[in-house]
């Protein structure tokens, strides 16, 4: 059970990816808007205004259209075959519901207890999906259809039918299956969502009013359950979902951003929900922190080969937002750290949110600049600075607390080992990073994931063994028939991995943001082996 739940989790992230460049082009195109930053150039009526007007539309996409983002992405990791079919089945599907929904609420709906009168948005409850008015299930509807689609597309995709029905077979098939499907669900939605959204505005009004200690508890299991592969489960209802604002906080803050930019009243006033995205802060601010204890507590022979492995990945951490190199790395030495580092992260954001930070604050820092303080500057520049002195702070207070821990209980932490070295890349990843990547390319077209895959598909025990694959943001989720086949961690590292988390037969390669090409050179290997 824990697998599946861990390979939706992985899925949800797929469309997620989308989100950061859209998010730092809308923020562009409010900064560049706005005539208090760039000038009179930016005023409205002018061309500069008109260009980056028609970016920032464009930049929108994937904002309006999140539902169907999700219905369509996560196929893309759940499907266990033909999954480019498995997602336009799921299209057709979701919007064959919505149509559905639409319908019932239009003829029943004093039944239903909707009234399908009321234009959409607000308190109705009510929203236009694909040129559909329908109910706002958001994206937790669309999760729910396209697991259903995704269910009936692993189960009925190879039906065979009897030749002169073979036209209704393969996809046809599967949204065949769903059209009947959705009849009860859109019905059982209909019943029952209105109530739900009336849950929601509750749980809304409670978590406002929870105020720091609800920032801390978010902030600290978003962290601690990075191992386990749930954490897409705490924030993606907060940051894309409806668990405090319409939409997600991401949309939400991007569709405000103007106006909060423009006026002097304190944000946490204006957005006090805006203390449930602060957990980028600790990618942030943590790992500097994290790394220069690694350093300071490594053996002075071993210092120069640590500083090497530990620059470029706290600048993917800090700039970027990407964590796991240096996270999996203590995790493995010292479960005890990780748990530290999550109460820290979120001691920090609470702090923060006690001293007046909300934002949208979820990635590195060129999200942070982009998003945050550089449209904020002119008028919130005192709570930016006040973030910044909090975040230095514990940058130092990380260093302390993780030399302590690592001097006291003397964790085998990068440069402290007695035997093998325990790293966050290895030697030949560190050389092809320095020599701009392509050592690892093939002669048979030069796909350098080709032959890291290749590495990983070997180490699980070859074709024979491989039952399922997935990933998620930077991990390759592989579910093996026999884990004693598995070799050890230091045979994935040959390929790059910077670790690997075993759960009985499923395993978690951490491989970075190149796992989907990998995953689909994995894949391609399968299909060759078969």
């Amino acid at each position: 059970m824990m697998e599946k739940i861990q390979r939706f989790g992985g899925a949800m992230f797929t469309p997620v990816l989308l989100f950061s460049f859209s998010g730092i082009m809308v923020a562009l195109a409010i900064i560049f808007k706005n005539p208090m930053l760039v000038g009179s150039i930016a005023n409205e009526g002018t061309v500069w205004y008109g260009i980056w007007s028609v970016l920032e539309n464009g930049a929108w996409t994937v904002f309006n259209q999140m539902e169907l983002l999700f219905v369509i992405g996560l196929p893309i990791g759940l499907a266990k075959k033909a999954n480019a079919r498995a997602a336009m089945e799921a299209f057709v599907v979701y919007l064959t519901f919505q149509y559905f929904v639409s319908a019932m609420l239009e003829y029943f709906g004093r039944f239903f207890g909707v009234n399908f009168a009321q234009e959409v948005g607000g308190e109705s409850g009510m929203k236009m999906i694909a040129g559909i008015k329908t109910l706002d299930t958001g994206i937790v509807g669309a999760i729910l259809i396209s697991a259903i689609v995704v269910f009936l597309h692993n189960r009925f995709f190879d039906t065979k039918l009897p030749d002169f029905l073979g036209i209704f077979q393969g996809s046809s098939l599967v949204v065949i299956l769903g059209f009947f499907t959705m009849l009860p669900v859109a019905f059982i939605i209909c019943l029952v969502w209105p109530k739900v959204q009336m849950g929601i505005s509750s749980l809304q009004g409670f978590l406002a009013s929870a105020g720091i200690f609800g920032v801390w508890l978010y902030t600290f299991l978003e962290r601690i359950l990075i191992p386990t592969g749930l954490h897409h489960f705490i924030y993606t209802p907060f940051i894309y979902g409806p668990a405090v604002v319409e939409d997600g906080i991401t949309k939400y803050w991007m569709a405000h951003l103007t106006e909060y930019s423009q006026v002097t009243t304190p944000l946490k006033q204006l957005f006090p929900e805006g203390g449930f995205a602060l957990h980028g802060n600790s990618k942030i601010f943590a790992s500097p922190g994290i790394a220069m204890a690694f350093y300071f507590t490594a053996k002075p022979e071993n210092k120069k080969k640590v500083l090497a492995i530990l620059i470029p990945a706290t600048l993917t951490a800090v700039l970027a937002g990407i964590t796991e190199p240096l996270e999996f790395t203590f995790l493995f030495v010292s479960p005890a750290l990780f748990a530290v580092h999550a109460i820290l992260a979120a001691t920090m954001a609470a702090t923060m949110y006690g001293f007046g930070v909300v934002g949208d604050m979820g990635g590195g820092f060129i999200d942070l600049l982009a998003k945050n303080w550089i449209p904020l500057f002119a008028n919130h520049k005192g709570m930016i600075f006040t973030q910044l002195v909090i975040g230095l702070a514990f940058v130092a207070i990380y260093f302390f607390v993780f030399r302590f821990l690592i001097l006291k209980f003397n964790f085998a932490t990068p440069g402290r080992e007695e035997t093998a070295d325990v790293k966050l890349f290895t030697k030949k990843d560190y050389k092809e990073r320095q020599a701009g990547a392509g050592a690892m390319a093939t002669a048979d077209g030069g796909n350098r994931y080709t032959q890291q895959a290749a590495i990983y598909l070997e180490a699980f025990g070859g074709t024979d063994n491989i039952e399922k694959v997935n990933n998620c943001a930077t991990r390759l989720r592989i579910t093996v028939k026999n884990e004693n086949l598995v070799q050890p961690d230091d045979s994935f590292r040959e390929g790059g991995a910077h670790g690997v988390v075993r759960n009985g037969n499923a395993f978690q390669v951490i491989v970075g943001l190149d796992v989907p090409q990998v995953r689909e050179q994995f894949e391609q290997l399968l299909k060759i082996n078969d």
